[in-house]
């Protein structure tokens, strides 16, 4: 007998199941299904990139979802992200130059084990009446507006069910973009291997530096999301509920090419190379080694994400960047609300036509925006200099903007949408071009950054602008006051470039000190010169900025 169901998710990994939770919370009537292809529990293994939140996907866990209480229980918390610069002393982790808060941060992050926890969100979705069908595989739908039928594989049978709506969150194998020819190249090749290893590997344990190694309180280091880095390449650690370590390699083949640690004896040569004490630490416990798994040139992109025919894609079936700032829940947790939303005013009869418009431009804006952070920049990585500038930038424009809008719940409020997005004055549209231009700025300076740095530690709570777009994140507004909110903050953001470019001018050229500088167009191409029309920094972000300046 043919069922029929309001929503048919196809795919059951994180994206589909939190998806799943979030429409049955805004419409508990609902017939929600998940097929998802696994047959049985979802591994305590490397089976998925993704192990590390940061605060917009943990605020969509915790608060949209309501899982605090199971996030504080059953997963660890994170201490940050940390990095580890000055590569000319990898042998000695206590002389590289570190960047990371020394307490914990007051909003909220998390290290999840996907494995875990995934199968604590499958027990759940069927706790609230969500129909979960293991070992099923979408391998077919026909979309129609008037209902999709959708083809399942299900113990070497084909079964068929129609839905009013399909969401594809099959993951990379994109059911749905495949079908329909969305797949959308991106200009972004770099690749990446891991593996999880049994038992801790705690980084203060890696030092005989006794100031080192009681600088922070004892296990905080290991809490963080721990990247060590050089010219094209990143190498993470990440600490789980289970005991165990996750280990990933992030690398530009063009710098690192992919055949030289694509296989599990290839990746322990390589990290004996390029990042010495994690080989010295790993390759005698070799044998506690789990599982180990590769993925070339993981970004994705696509032509279309949600439409008025009823369907739409969500997780890494949509878009995916780089795993360097752990943004993949972020962008689940963004696409997730939009699609949740639409198919909450479809249940209810409205017309969704201009929020299913409006919602794709805007994940496309955030995506667009989010690109220039990764693309072509991982030759800059083992530059101690620019890199404590650039994390400090991204930091500063994660927080200060989209984060604080999703924190505030009004990414399917259109009023603020476009207020903030609709216009090329508006600051939405502003963040877009000033975040390119700094990007571009960062890598016309990183052929100067010719000087190296070492023992040296900076936390983002040593920089007063960081500490309050962060701590701004627990703040709530109304709409009216979250527009100006976010106007004042680029405001802080515009200074901050032209603070910037001033330190890099009076380096490169001797340009004077209260250069006024347009941050929309500032270039290091040629000696600058004053621009009457350009921006001062007030007196405290100049002091914030020469915190993280360290030529003098």
């Amino acid at each position: 007998m043919t069922k029929n169901y309001d929503v048919a998710i196809l795919g059951g990994g994180l994206a589909g199941l939190t998806l799943a939770l979030q429409t049955k919370q805004a419409n508990p009537d609902a017939s929600i299904i998940i097929l998802e292809r696994r047959d049985g529990s979802a591994p305590d293994a490397a089976h998925k990139v993704g192990e590390s939140t940061v605060e917009l996907g943990t605020h969509y866990i915790r608060e949209i979802l309501d899982l605090k209480d199971y996030m504080d229980e059953h997963q660890l918390p994170k201490h940050g992200l940390r990095f580890f610069f000055s590569p000319q002393h990898k042998n000695d982790i206590s002389k590289r130059v570190e960047l990371g808060p020394r307490k914990l941060l007051p909003v909220p992050s998390h290290q999840i084990d996907r494995g875990s926890f995934e199968n604590y969100l499958t027990e759940l979705c069927i706790e609230r009446g969500i129909e979960v069908q293991l070992g099923a595989k979408a391998s077919n739908v026909d979309l129609n507006y008037e209902g999709h039928t959708v083809h399942v594989e299900r113990a070497g049978e084909t079964h068929i069910l129609h839905s009013k709506w399909a969401i594809d969150t099959t993951g990379r194998s994109g059911l749905i973009k495949r079908k329909l020819g969305l797949k959308k190249d991106i200009d972004h090749a770099v690749c990446a291997a891991w593996f999880r290893i049994k038992g801790d590997l705690n980084v203060d344990e890696w030092s005989d530096n006794k100031d080192w190694n009681t600088f922070l309180e004892p296990g905080l280091r290991r809490l963080g999301t721990i990247h060590f880095m050089d010219k094209g390449y990143w190498v993470w650690l990440i600490p789980l509920a289970t005991g165990n370590t996750s280990v990933g390699i992030v690398a530009d083949p063009a710098i690192h090419p992919f055949d030289t640690y694509n296989k599990l004896d290839k990746a322990l040569e390589w990290l004996k190379i390029n990042e010495p004490l994690c080989y010295e630490n790993i390759e005698p416990r070799k044998e506690d080694i789990l599982d180990f798994k590769v993925l070339k040139h993981f970004a994705l992109n696509s032509e279309k994400l949600y439409s008025e025919e009823r369907w739409a894609v969500s997780g890494e079936s949509g878009v995916f960047l780089d795993p360097f700032y752990s943004p993949g829940t972020d962008f689940i947790s963004m696409s997730n609300t939009f699609i949740s939303d639409l198919i909450t005013r479809d249940l209810r009869g409205e017309d969704v036509s201009l929020h299913t418009s409006v919602y794709e431009k805007t994940l496309f804006a955030v995506f667009n925006n989010w690109v220039p952070l990764y693309q072509n920049k991982y030759p800059m990585w083992g530059s101690t200099q620019t890199m404590i500038l650039k994390i400090f930038w991204d930091w500063a424009i994660y927080w200060s903007v989209p984060t604080l809008i999703f924190t505030n719940e009004m990414f399917t409020n259109l009023s603020v949408l476009k207020n903030l997005f609709a216009s090329e004055d508006g600051a939405g549209q502003r963040f877009g071009r000033l975040n390119a231009q700094v990007q571009t700025l960062l890598t016309e300076w990183v052929e100067h950054d010719d000087q190296a740095f070492s023992d040296r530690y900076i936390d983002p709570f040593d920089i007063g602008y960081l500490k309050e777009f962060h701590l701004g994140l627990e703040e709530r507004y109304s709409s009216r006051e979250l527009v100006q909110k976010i106007n004042s903050n680029m405001v802080i953001l515009e200074e901050i470039a032209s603070e910037v470019f001033r330190l890099m001018s009076t380096k490169i050229y001797g340009t004077a000190t209260d250069l006024k500088v347009d941050p929309y167009t500032m270039t290091l191409k040629e000696r600058p010169i004053d621009n009457e029309m350009g921006t001062l920094a007030r007196p405290a972000i100049k002091a914030d900025v020469a915190v993280m300046w360290y030529y003098k």
